[in-house]
């Protein structure tokens, strides 16, 4: 769950995206997961769905690092989060995000997929609802 204002607008990386709603002080505490808004999805549900949601799922879900077996969907602005290599956070501890730097108002929050997704290997039309599949398919599901 974003513990800091957000909103989601155009973004110049891709799509949309989530910006700053406010002044972030480097070294800030920015997300935090939180069940309550932070939903577990786990695999075995993935399969029935139909493809369009498969799409969804891909697309917005990380695999949840300490439960085998689940996927993570931030139901706040969290989703729309952008990938950097060179971010301006930190989520290399799996249930906390924190600012690197100064986040002033208006800039766009990213992130490094690396650090939570080991699996992320970028988005192209219909890569990542084919990579979950083939992430299923090699766990037995």
């Amino acid at each position: 769950m974003l513990l800091i204002s957000t909103y989601v607008a155009q973004s110049p990386i891709e799509g949309l995206g989530v910006f700053a709603g406010e002044y972030v002080p480097r070294g800030s505490l920015i997300w935090k997961l939180n069940p309550k808004f932070d939903i577990f999805v786990h695999e075995t549900e993935i399969g029935t769905l139909p493809a369009h949601m498969k799409g969804f799922i891909a697309r917005y879900t990380y695999p949840h690092l300490e439960m085998q077996g689940y996927r993570v969907l931030d139901a706040d602005n969290g989703r729309f989060m952008n990938h950097s290599l060179a971010p301006n956070t930190d989520f290399r501890i799996f249930d906390t995000g924190y600012a690197l730097v100064d986040i002033a108002e208006g800039e766009e929050i990213t992130c490094n997929y690396h650090e939570f997704d080991p699996g992320f290997v970028g988005f192209l039309p219909g890569m990542a609802a084919t990579t979950l599949d083939a992430q299923l398919h090699a766990n037995g599901r």
